[in-house]
């Protein structure tokens, strides 16, 4: 990479690092690109030349935050044993929500005010990838892997169950008297929450992680 292109791309992160604070603090209606500018320590014609508008830099930076969610799914096969497959996708979704709480609660912003940034995203790019999840756990289904499901609803539910420590953080500390999640919390929410879902499903807990 040239020196020009580095310092492109350095740039490029910068802005991005910095909208996705500016968003999350203030949602898309109360984020403006000087402020983004500011926070990210840049001349404001530059975020336009980068990124042309606020719209495509919030698109954006959605894409950065859905990219890498769901990438140990992806590569999962038939061939695969269900329950190492479920339970590493529980944790480490878990992990994200633990620390990269902001990212989490961009995202479910912009879908609860209805979507319409992401419209194209949700129908283009996530819905083949969900189709094909929810085939590869109806075939460990058939395969007799695990217990009869229905794959949307189990998808659904680790979303739920594992986001929800991101997007509800500030109720969560505040219940459990506490100023942050750490190591141990992520350990025993994650034995707990893939205990549930595994057991529901007819699987037990991998070797690995029985204490």
């Amino acid at each position: 990479m040239s020196k020009r292109q580095s310092n492109r791309e350095e740039i490029f992160t910068r802005i991005l690092d910095a909208a996705e604070v500016e968003f999350g603090l203030k949602g898309f209606s109360g984020a403006s690109l000087q402020h983004i500018a500011d926070r990210a320590e840049l001349p404001k014609p530059n975020i336009v030349y980068y990124f042309q508008s606020k719209e495509n830099l919030y698109k954006q930076v959605l894409n950065k935050i859905v990219r890498g969610w769901n990438d140990l799914f992806d590569r999962a096969t038939v061939d695969d044993d269900p329950a190492q497959v479920l339970d590493s996708f529980i944790r480490i979704k878990l992990k994200q929500s633990f620390e990269q709480g902001r990212s989490s609660r961009i995202f479910a912003m912009e879908v609860i005010s209805g979507a319409n940034h992401i419209r194209e995203y949700l129908k283009e790019d996530l819905s083949p990838w969900f189709r094909s999840r929810t085939a590869l756990i109806q075939a460990w289904i058939d395969s007799g892997k695990m217990r009869s499901v229905d794959p949307t609803s189990l998808i659904f539910m680790i979303w739920a169950t594992t986001q929800h420590y991101a997007d509800f953080e500030a109720q969560i500390l505040a219940l459990s008297h506490k100023g942050t999640q750490d190591d141990e919390d992520l350990k025993r929410v994650g034995d707990t929450v893939s205990s549930i879902i595994l057991q529901g499903v007819g699987l037990s807990l991998p070797q690995t992680q029985v204490a």
